[in-house]
């Protein structure tokens, strides 16, 4: 039996590691290692969060849970954040990182440099 190269669509949590492993089959299969350097990734990167800059653009503040949002302008976000994300855990992926814990490693750094006691609101 062939084995499907497709994403099945899923309700569950899905780890970093699992995406991590995901894109690098899907590039694999397609030939695109050729083309996943580090730096031909970042790039990627940086066009992706302008379009994703971009949906903000004009929009001035924007209520959070997006209520006077479109079902359009939702799905069309949710494309964009998942293009930044999905060339992130590539390029972390590509240089031999491990984001997951790189980000609790900064979530704890950036708890001590910015302690609870100095917050004022």
């Amino acid at each position: 039996m062939e084995q499907s190269h497709e994403c099945p669509m899923t309700t569950k949590d899905v780890s970093l590691q699992e995406l991590r492993e995901k894109l690098a089959e899907f590039a694999s299969v397609r030939g695109w290692d050729q083309f996943h350097s580090p730096r031909n990734l970042l790039l990627a990167l940086v066009g992706e969060v302008g379009e994703l800059s971009e949906i903000f653009q004009w929009k001035g503040e924007v209520a959070r849970g997006l209520p006077n949002w479109s079902s359009d302008d939702k799905e069309h976000l949710e494309e964009e954040i998942s293009d930044v994300l999905l060339y992130l855990v590539r390029l972390a992926d590509v240089c031999g990182l491990d984001l997951g814990q790189a980000a609790l490693t900064k979530i704890i750094k950036n708890a001590q440099k910015y302690p609870v006691k100095h917050q004022k609101y």
